[in-house]
């Protein structure tokens, strides 16, 4: 019988000192140095391994995503630490954010990459009151 004990999610890296900084310096997560990879601690007690390969291919999809509260002010935040967003003809704004809250069509939500060019997004799912 499968009865599963935890579960847990993982990506490669291309570098993982720069990954490491990225994530616990830009994105203010905690991390776990691992004999194999890095423990990334995620919002509200999940977590994530990442690990090196030395011919890591960037994942083509989203890998991660980050709920917020108000998402302006979260892309507004990760620029000035540097992170520049996707751009996406027909989609996205000039701040790089997908309005699909105000169009009934899922989330407000803005793409961005690590430094080993994975995919990351910051969303609002729910109207601000």
């Amino acid at each position: 019988m499968f009865k599963a004990q935890a579960a847990f999610s993982g990506f490669s890296v291309k570098d993982l000192a720069e990954t490491q900084k990225f994530y616990t310096e830009i994105l203010e997560l905690k991390a776990e140095d691992g004999e194999m990879g890095l423990k990334l601690q995620l919002p509200n007690g999940g977590t994530l391994f990442v690990y090196p390969k030395d011919d890591h291919q960037p994942a083509t999809f989203t890998i991660l995503n980050f709920v917020v509260d108000d998402i302006d002010e979260a892309v507004k935040e990760l620029k000035g630490r540097g992170v520049t967003f996707e751009q996406y003809d027909n989609m996205t704004d000039e701040d790089g954010i997908a309005r699909g809250l105000a169009a009934n069509r899922g989330p407000d939500i803005a793409w961005f990459k690590d430094p080993a060019g994975n995919i990351i997004s910051v969303l609002q799912d729910s109207k601000k009151d």
